[in-house]
């Protein structure tokens, strides 16, 4: 039997849709949100600019800045406490089925993106175009 190699196992929210999140980021996502406290969430979007048009945003909220028409889900890491992530309509039609990692090397670290939706990416990974 085989073990799963932590970054290619995904998570989804508990109503199965949302961002995918790899073993990886499930970990520094809920240490982090557990930093922030327990009314904020992690924002995540897409906002015009970057270098190939579209650039990706994430951002921890108030749970009182959830405006309507927002889709938020929940995730629970394998250990640690469960955190929301919320996404307005528009982005999310950019960011469905979008995999979201996290990688601890000193050189391209950091959290990053693999977009189904994407038709080109820069090298930075942080921007793309549709």
């Amino acid at each position: 039997m085989s073990i799963p190699d932590p970054a290619t196992v995904t998570h989804t929210a508990h109503d199965g849709k949302g961002v995918l999140i790899t073993e990886k980021a499930m970990h520094q996502l809920a240490r982090l949100c557990n930093e922030q406290g327990k009314d904020k969430m992690l924002r995540v979007g897409v906002r015009s600019g970057g270098c190939s048009g579209m650039s990706y945003t994430m951002d921890f909220v108030s749970s009182s800045d959830v405006q309507k028409g927002d889709e938020v889900y929940e995730y629970t890491p394998p250990e640690g406490v469960p955190f929301k992530v919320v996404c307005d309509p528009k982005s999310l039609l950019y960011i469905y089925g979008m995999q979201l990692d996290f990688s601890n090397e000193l050189i391209g670290g950091g959290f990053n993106f693999t977009n189904p939706n994407a038709t080109q990416t820069c090298g930075c990974g942080s921007s793309f175009a549709v």
